[in-house]
């Protein structure tokens, strides 16, 4: 596909509708279809499904292919088209899980568009058409990834979604530009811990005991913390221990595609530990 200047008003017309009311989008070959992975709060002994967060499966030819194959082949002049396609994607499909009380996170790059005005209009418009989708600014949750953006820019842009409604996530912690200064510039409601960086940490003998400040480092600021990457009842271990609010990973529930039945039982901590998760040593690798 070749770019076009206004290229996202086109959004709408690449998207389309399956025989059961599942909204898919075009792009090209590839067929991109929403899925939700549950985010999962400790209640007491047990992990409650509270939120979901939007990610895009690209199929090609009718078969899965790797998120990453898909994006990275995207031109550059296409991305804001293809970026806002997915957000819109995830929107419209979210009232297909048929859960009440869920949050949704979706991502947003600020790179994407580097002109601040359309920027602007473009959350504007997302914001002003949530009622169209059984939505209200209050259930959405904004990761900002992990970018070099400008930061009078990034500044600008949080403060228009907070001031509709939206909360706040910093994505990635721990690497790159997902730093305490960022933190301290973006005041987030949530900080979403790296999971490979999360992952390695938990190798380290004293992985507990050096988690735990960091968690609280991250409280006093006035956020709650999301490990996300937890892919063994080591990671789940230590994140508890740490007094995280949130966790995600495939160990808990893997993405499920837009329309798929959702389980709304809550998880049982100690069968997804184990009954050998206090001998597990914190340094093995997967």
């Amino acid at each position: 596909m070749t770019g076009r200047p206004d290229r996202r008003r086109d959004v709408g017309e690449a998207i389309y509708a399956d025989e059961v009311g599942i909204e898919y989008g075009v792009y090209g070959a590839f067929r991109l279809r929403s899925a939700y992975q549950p985010i999962f709060a400790p209640r007491g002994r047990s992990l409650k499904a509270v939120a979901v967060e939007g990610l895009i499966e690209p199929h090609r030819a009718a078969r899965p292919v790797a998120p990453s194959m898909f994006f990275d082949c995207i031109p550059g002049e296409d991305r804001l088209f293809v970026e806002t396609m997915c957000r819109m994607l995830h929107l419209r499909n979210f009232r297909n899980i048929g859960v009440d009380g869920l949050d949704l996170f979706f991502n947003y790059n600020p790179l994407i568009n580097d002109h601040p005005g359309r920027a602007m209009a473009e959350i504007r418009l997302m914001t002003r058409h949530l009622g169209d989708f059984d939505l209200h600014p209050g259930m959405l949750v904004c990761e900002i990834t992990e970018q070099a953006a400008d930061d009078k820019v990034l500044v600008s842009l949080v403060r228009e979604m907070r001031r509709d409604g939206i909360r706040i996530a910093i994505d990635d912690f721990g690497t790159g530009h997902s730093t305490e200064e960022r933190i301290s510039l973006v005041a987030p409601d949530i900080v979403k811990i790296d999971g490979a960086w999360f992952a390695e940490f938990c190798r380290h003998a004293a992985a507990e005991r050096f988690f735990r400040p960091l968690v609280s480092m991250l409280h006093d600021r006035g956020a709650k913390v999301l490990v996300e990457g937890i892919e063994r009842s080591v990671h789940l271990r230590v994140a508890l221990d740490g007094g995280v609010d949130l966790l995600q990973g495939f160990h808990l529930a893997r993405p499920a595609l837009a329309g798929t039945i959702f389980n709304e039982e809550p998880l049982a901590i100690d069968a997804l530990l184990g009954v050998d998760n206090k001998v597990i040593p914190l340094h093995q690798r997967r």
